[in-house]
C-alpha cells in the first residue's frame, strides 16, 4: 500500500493529452507525463483494502501494491525491480493496456480508482532513463535451442524468458521488424516504435537472435524448424480478419482495418510502400465499421490523414454512463467510454446495423444502415445512409491464419480454429511445438500475450530441462 490516509488526501489525477487540434497533425505520443511528486501521491493513495482486487485484473500478476508502496516512498528502482519481476515490457503495458486493474481497485467503487497504469509508465520510463535497465546475461549456457514463430508481445516475452534461461533462442519474424502488432498494428500516436526498439536491443544482448524476412511455411518449412531447434513455440496471432457479413463489400474504397494500420505504420516508419495499393483517408468522408480498439485506431489515423469526417458503427446500444458497482465490480464493466480517437471529432453511431455498402460505378459512396432492436436485428423503417469515400471494417479476428506455417506443422485445432494446447504444458499436439498468445488463445490483449509468453517460456524450459526457475 502507499499512505494510510493517502486516498483521502490525494485527489485521482490522470495523465493529460495535448489537444486534440495539435495531436491530429502528428503521429507521436501525445500524454502528457506526471511530475515525480504527482506520481508519487497517486502511487500514496493505493489504500490498505486487505485485499488487493487490483491483482483478479491482471493477467501478469503484477504486484501492484507493492511498487505503488515503493514510489510513495520515493525507492523508485526497486520500483522498477519488483515491475520487471512479474512483467518483460510494462512500458508496452502501461501505454496500450485497457488497465483492468483499475477497473478491479476498491477505490473504484467511488468511481476514483488509484492511476495504476501511469504509475506503471512513470517507472519504466524512469529505469530507462537512469539506465536502470540493462541486459540481464545467463549464468550458464544450457546447449539446448529454441526457435519462435512471431515477434508479437508473446514471443518476444518468451524469447526474452528462455535466453535468461541460458537456452539459445531464435526468433523468427515475417516483416522487416519486430514487434508484431505492436509495431504494425498499434498506431505510433499510442505507443512510438522507439519503444520497441529499446527492448530489442536490450533482447539481442542477451543472446536472442531475430531473423527477419522469415515467413515460416513460405520462405522456409516448419520440418525445417523443428529439425533445427529442440523447441518450437508458436506465437503468430490471430491474423484471420472476422467476415462481416455485408453485402457490398467487394467494391473499391472498402477495406479491413488492419491493411489500413499496417500500411499507415510502415509510412510514419519510413518503410516502402511504393508497392502496396495506397491507403489514404486526406480529404475523404471515412466510416469505421466497429466498436472495439481497432476501430478506435482506424479513426484516429484517419483524422491524423486529413480525414474530413470520420464516423463510426457500433451495432451494440449505447452502454450505460456508469455500470452496476454491486453487481459487476471488480470485474471488467460495460460502461461508456470515449477514446482518446473519438474524443478527436468522430461521429458515433450506436445500436447500429451495417445493412450495405452502397456504391457507384464499382466505388464506395455510402454505408446504409438500420436502427437495431434489444436483439440486434434491423428496425424496419429505420434505415439511413452515411456518405463515405472510405470504409474500414474493424470487427475483429476470427483466428490464426491456417494457411502455411501451421498448416505444415500440423497442430490441432480448437472449435474456434485456434492452435489447441493447455494453459499449463502450452504444447500442441505436435511433439516439441508449443503455442502461445492470441494463435492459442484468441484476439485478447497485450497483457494476456505477455502472460502466456512467460508461462510458454517457463513449460518449455521445463519441457527442455525437467525443471524450472523460471515463474509462471
Amino acid at each position: 500500500m502507499g499512505k494510510v490516509t493517502g486516498f483521502l488526501e490525494f485527489d485521482r489525477q490522470e495523465q493529460k493529452y495535448q489537444p486534440a487540434s495539435d495531436r491530429i497533425r502528428h503521429f507521436r505520443e501525445f500524454t502528457l507525463p506526471l511530475s515525480d511528486v504527482d506520481v508519487e501521491r497517486q502511487a500514496a493513495r493505493c489504500m490498505d483494502c486487505g485485499i488487493p482486487y487490483c491483482h483478479t485484473g491482471c493477467p501478469v500478476n503484477n504486484q501492484i501494491p507493492d511498487w505503488n508502496d515503493l514510489v510513495f516512498a520515493k525507492d523508485w528502482e526497486e520500483a522498477s525491480r519488483n515491475l520487471h519481476s512479474t512483467n518483460n515490457f510494462p512500458e508496452f503495458t502501461g501505454r496500450v493496456c485497457p488497465a483492468p486493474c483499475e477497473e478491479a481497485c476498491t477505490l473504484n467503487l467511488e468511481d476514483v480508482p488509484v492511476t495504476i497504469k501511469s504509475v506503471e509508465q512513470s517507472i519504466v520510463d524512469k529505469a530507462w532513463s537512469r539506465g536502470w535497465i540493462q541486459p540481464e546475461l545467463p549464468k550458464a549456457k544450457t546447449g539446448k535451442s529454441v526457435g519462435i514463430v512471431g515477434s508479437g508481445p508473446a514471443g518476444l516475452a518468451a524469447a526474452q524468458q528462455l535466453a535468461r534461461a541460458g537456452h539459445d533462442v531464435h526468433v523468427y519474424e515475417r516483416e522487416p521488424k519486430a514487434g508484431g502488432l505492436l509495431r504494425y498494428g498499434i498506431p505510433d500516436f499510442k505507443m512510438e516504435k522507439r519503444i520497441i526498439d529499446r527492448r530489442l536491443n536490450q533482447m539481442t544482448a542477451e543472446g536472442v537472435t531475430l531473423h527477419y524476412g522469415v515467413n515460416v511455411g513460405v520462405t522456409i518449412s516448419s520440418k525445417e524448424l523443428t529439425d533445427k531447434h529442440d523447441a518450437v513455440l508458436i506465437a503468430i496471432g490471430s491474423e484471420h480478419p472476422r467476415d462481416a457479413g455485408v453485402p457490398g463489400t467487394d467494391v473499391e474504397g472498402v477495406h479491413y482495418a488492419m491493411p489500413f494500420l499496417v500500411q499507415s505504420n510502415r509510412r510514419v516508419g519510413g518503410e516502402d510502400i511504393h508497392r502496396e495499393a495506397p491507403l489514404d483517408a486526406r480529404g475523404k468522408h471515412v466510416v469505421v465499421i466497429g466498436g472495439g480498439d481497432t476501430a478506435s485506431d482506424c479513426v484516429g489515423t484517419s483524422f491524423r490523414q486529413g480525414a474530413v469526417t470520420v464516423t463510426q458503427l457500433d451495432i451494440r446500444p449505447m452502454p450505460p454512463l456508469r455500470e452496476d458497482k454491486l453487481s459487476i465490480w471488480p470485474y471488467w464493466p460495460t460502461k461508456y467510454r470515449t477514446s482518446s480517437s473519438q474524443a478527436e471529432g468522430a461521429e458515433r453511431e450506436f445500436a447500429a446495423a451495417t445493412l450495405e455498402v452502397v456504391s457507384e460505378n464499382g466505388h464506395v459512396t455510402g454505408v446504409k444502415c438500420a436502427r437495431v432492436d434489444e436483439k440486434r436485428r434491423p428496425i424496419p423503417g429505420t434505415e439511413w445512409i452515411i456518405k463515405a469515400d472510405l470504409v474500414f471494417i474493424a470487427i475483429g479476428f476470427a483466428r490464426p491464419i491456417h494457411e502455411g506455417a501451421l498448416e505444415q506443422f500440423g497442430t490441432s485445432f480448437d472449435k474456434r480454429g485456434n492452435v489447441l494446447a493447455d494453459e499449463m504444458s502450452y504444447a500442441t499436439s505436435v511433439p516439441k511445438v508449443f503455442a502461445a498468445g492470441d494463435a492459442r488463445r484468441g484476439q485478447s490483449l497485450v497483457v494476456w500475450a505477455i502472460r502466456e509468453g512467460r508461462q510458454a517460456a517457463q513449460a518449455i524450459d521445463t519441457f527442455l530441462m525437467g525443471s524450472s526457475s523460471l515463474p509462471r
